[in-house]
Formats: structure tokens, C-alpha cells, sequence
């Protein structure tokens, strides 16, 4: 059985309260500490052949995600420790001690932190991502570009800035400079991606930026709206073994893992693009 932390004893209990939204948005997509233990249970129900025994090496890795991978990883590896979040959160988790084997962020910005304080090695990209704009399924506002987000009374949620998809999202408002405009629309900031996609599923706000990853794994419950080339919405996802871990070998093992044809097939069917 895959063990997951569902909330990260490091920062708090902050995560706990996108519980109950994630769970009526049942499948709202990878979880942070909000629905990681049902994306896990579903993800070790395909066991990956040919995976590496990182796992099994240590008895135990203990790997912090970002909660976009939340359901992929456990597919990859169901024997690790996982615990997912917002990758800022996971980065001040490692900072303070939190035991940590693996880290894997859904930016490279969090592990080249890391890196240049020397507490992981390199970092590698594995994956990219895409972020893009989604609405409830019944779409009561009517949006159908990113330029209706400045419409006033357009309520519109996005991650806080220390995490990824809210830097992203940020980044897209200068891209198209639309920045003051759509930072007036925003009702809510959430801790993780996941809490994005399940307060727009539950339809608390009219829209919101997540990645396209979680919004195919929403199962139908939002409407995804592309954005333009020139919004520059590309994500990269990267990992990096954590120095302080118990398992060097193992925690190697498990990255390339990832790296390999295997990891990449299904990290590809999670709807990742490639490094």
C-alpha cells in the first residue's frame, strides 16, 4: 500500500481546510494535502512494471511532491512515503529538517533554492506542464478567453505567489498585461493547485488557473479554456535528491525511475509533456 502524509506536521494545519472542497469535487485532480490519499489509492492500482526498487532498497523513501503529481507518482512508485503540497511549502519543509529523501517541484525555482544552499543534488527536469484557465462546468460567467477574467464580477481564484501555478498564473497576467485588472477579480489564494481546481469545481469561484494536468483529472467537473501562445503558460516540473535523506542509492534509483521509459510513459498519460 502506498503511504501518503496528507498534511505536513512541518507547516501546519493551514491544507486541511481544502479537505472537505476536494472531496465534494470528488477526482478534482492532484491533490495537496487535501485529497492525496484517494489520488494515491487509484494511482497504486496499476502497478508499473520494470519500476525501480527504490522502495524497497530503504524500506521506506520518503518523497515530498508537488501536489500536481500527486496521483502520477504513486503510479510510477507506490512504495514511497509521499507527501504532497504547494512546492514553496515542501521547500520550507526541507529548510527546516523535515526528513525528506526526494524532492519534486512543479517549478525549478524551489529545488535551485535548495540547491544553491547545498541541501539537494542537482536538480533535474522531468517533466513540463501547462497552465491554462478553467471555469465550472456549467460556466456561469460566460467566460470563454482569458480576457473575460478582468470583467468586474468575475470571481477568480488562483495559487499564492510562493507556490507555482501562483507564480504562473502571475506571469500569464504580465505576459498579456492584464495584471491589475485581474488581481481586482481575485476572491481567493490557495496553498496548492488542488484547492484551485476544487473551489472552481464546487463552483465558489468563476474561474481559475491550474495545470492541465489537474484539469484533465478532474473527471468532467470543469471546463478547460486554452490560453494564447503569447500568455507563455509553459510549467516545468523538476526533482532532485535531498542530501540529508537516509537512502542516497534509493533515492537515485527512484529518480531515475522517473527519468526512465517507464516513468515517462505514465507521467505522459497524466497529460506531462516532456522534459
Amino acid at each position: 500500500m502506498t503511504a501518503v502524509s496528507t498534511v505536513s506536521g512541518w507547516r501546519g494545519l493551514g491544507s486541511l481546510v481544502a479537505i472537505g472542497a476536494c472531496a465534494l469535487a470528488a477526482g478534482c485532480g492532484s491533490s495537496s494535502s487535501s485529497s492525496s490519499a484517494s489520488s494515491s489509492a487509484s494511482g497504486t492500482s496499476s502497478t508499473p512494471a520494470a519500476t525501480s526498487t527504490a522502495g524497497a532498497a530503504a524500506g521506506r523513501l520518503t518523497v515530498l511532491a508537488a501536489a500536481s503529481l500527486t496521483k502520477v507518482f504513486p503510479q510510477i512508485d507506490p512504495s514511497p512515503k509521499y507527501t504532497f503540497g504547494g512546492s514553496g511549502a515542501l521547500e520550507t519543509d526541507i529548510e527546516q529538517g523535515a526528513p525528506a529523501d526526494v524532492f519534486a517541484a512543479a517549478s525549478p525555482k524551489q529545488p535551485a533554492q535548495l540547491y544553491a544552499k547545498g541541501l539537494v543534488e542537482k536538480p533535474v527536469e522531468f517533466a513540463t506542464n501547462t497552465l491554462v484557465l478553467i471555469v465550472p462546468k456549467d460556466n456561469p460567467a460566460h467566460i470563454t478567453s482569458v480576457a473575460d477574467v478582468t470583467k468586474p464580477g468575475v470571481k477568480l481564484v488562483i495559487c499564492n505567489a510562493t507556490v507555482p501555478c501562483g507564480d504562473y498564473a502571475r506571469t500569464v497576467f504580465k505576459n498579456l498585461g492584464i495584471t491589475s485588472q485581474a488581481m481586482k477579480n481575485v476572491v481567493s489564494q490557495t496553498t496548492d493547485v488542488t484547492q484551485t481546481v476544487a473551489e472552481v469545481a464546487l463552483g465558489q469561484a468563476d474561474a481559475g488557473f491550474v495545470y492541465i494536468t489537474d484539469a484533465k483529472a478532474a473527471n468532467g467537473k470543469v471546463a478547460v479554456v486554452q490560453l494564447p501562445p503569447k500568455a507563455k503558460p509553459g510549467a516545468e516540473d523538476f526533482i532532485a535528491v535531498v542530501k540529508s535523506g537516509k537512502d542516497q542509492a534509493a533515492a537515485t534509483a527512484f529518480v531515475t525511475t522517473v527519468l526512465s521509459a517507464v516513468g515517462q510513459s505514465k507521467l505522459a498519460a497524466a497529460g506531462f509533456g516532456k522534459p
